[in-house]
């Protein structure tokens, strides 16, 4: 789970939404760095539950929910951005290259971080850990 909240963190202190196309930090690996961490953190708490139905709700929510926002999320990208469709090319939608696209100049910021509240994925997480704990317990 950890993994997943870095990387969430760290794409959400790149990101500009609206403002510019992010290519920077996580975004010059992977077009969906917040995604790739939500994945992680799934995986993690499926793992952590050593429950099938809660892998089988992962996938489903995955396919049923994240498949349709990336596609919405790209076509808004493609309109809005000029250079879309390049880094679109280059930059693997979700699991990442192994060098960086570009010049990934761009710099994480703290204050993007808090805007973007992403401290609540952290919160979320603590909460999932708790329910996992007192399931641990009771039984």
């Amino acid at each position: 789970m950890v993994p997943g909240l870095l990387l969430r963190g760290f794409a959400s202190g790149h990101v500009q939404k609206d403002k510019q196309l992010t290519t920077s930090g996580p975004y010059a690996y992977t077009r969906n760095p917040l995604y790739l961490g939500s994945l992680l953190l799934a995986a993690g708490f499926a793992i952590a539950a050593r429950s099938w139905w809660v892998v089988a709700i992962m996938l489903a929510t995955l396919l049923l929910i994240y498949v349709p926002v990336v596609a919405g999320e790209e076509r808004y990208l493609r309109n809005a951005f000029p250079g879309y469709d390049d880094y679109a090319r280059h930059v693997p939608r979700l699991f990442p290259r192994l060098t960086p696209y570009g010049n990934a100049g761009g710099e994480y910021s703290s204050e993007r971080y808090w805007k973007h509240r992403e401290y609540e994925a952290a919160i979320g997480c603590i909460v999932m850990l708790a329910i996992l704990i007192v399931k641990l317990v009771i039984r």
